[in-house]
């Protein structure tokens, strides 16, 4: 687990604004909590950081699985309360992976609401190059999963290139990871029925998924890791 090292300097109105919802959501939310108090600066003002935001979108993304606010708010109370924005997002990350593929055609407002931001023309072009996206004579046929992801790809200091490239590694070697994990489990199921083979994909989906996603995370670290170390001037 990391610390959130982001300062909180949004006010309650920029954060609703980034996260897509309304300032009273964000009170509602704080009073249920399901949000952290904001850090209180000059004249007793509250600030909000990335924690905020994370959990927020997290919040979302469990509200879109159909989950009820009692239920979130039990699922909540089980994170430890110090997670950062970085953590969060591998929740979202995990949540998200339950849900089915989804497509939903929308106007560019709708589409700005669900990003959480403006967009410009450039923005909608690289969502689209990245397959979040795809523009029909003025409507917006747009993946739900990635939509946060894509849009959150749009402030990465990489050219588009770099962020493609990437994306084909990433497809490459999950479908080779999901290919052999899928060898392995028919060679377990071969003797059974086809109602247990559904019902071991069900029970095996979420946590090969989160298993994937701890394992990449870790290995991403030590890389990165290495990769400073060997810059470092000797």
């Amino acid at each position: 687990m990391t610390t959130d090292t982001d300062e909180p300097t949004l006010t309650i109105d920029e954060l609703a604004a980034r996260a897509g919802v309304t300032v009273r959501t964000v009170r509602f939310y704080g009073t249920k909590g399901l949000l952290p108090p904001p850090v209180l600066g000059p004249r007793r003002v509250g600030h909000y950081g990335g924690q905020h935001l994370g959990r927020l979108a997290l919040i979302e993304e469990l509200q879109h699985q159909g989950m009820t606010l009692s239920a979130i708010e039990r699922y909540l109370q089980q994170l430890p309360p110090d997670l950062s924005a970085h953590d969060l997002a591998i929740h979202r990350a995990v949540v998200a992976s339950w849900a089915p593929d989804a497509t939903e055609t929308v106007t560019r407002e709708e589409l700005e609401r669900r990003a959480g931001r403006a967009l410009s023309d450039g923005d909608v072009e690289r969502l689209a190059a990245m397959n979040v996206v795809e523009v029909d004579d003025g409507s917006y046929r747009v993946d739900l999963g990635l939509l946060r992801l894509g849009v959150q790809l749009l402030d990465v200091p990489l050219s588009q290139e770099a962020i493609l490239a990437s994306r084909q590694v990433l497809i490459e070697h999950s479908r080779a990871a999901a290919h052999e994990l899928a060898r392995l489990f028919r060679g377990e199921v071969s003797e059974r029925d086809a109602r247990d083979v559904r019902s071991l994909s069900e029970h095996m989906h979420p946590l090969v998924v989160q298993a994937l996603l701890t394992t990449f995370q870790r290995s991403l670290k030590e890389e990165l890791r290495e990769w400073l170390t060997e810059s470092q001037p000797r």
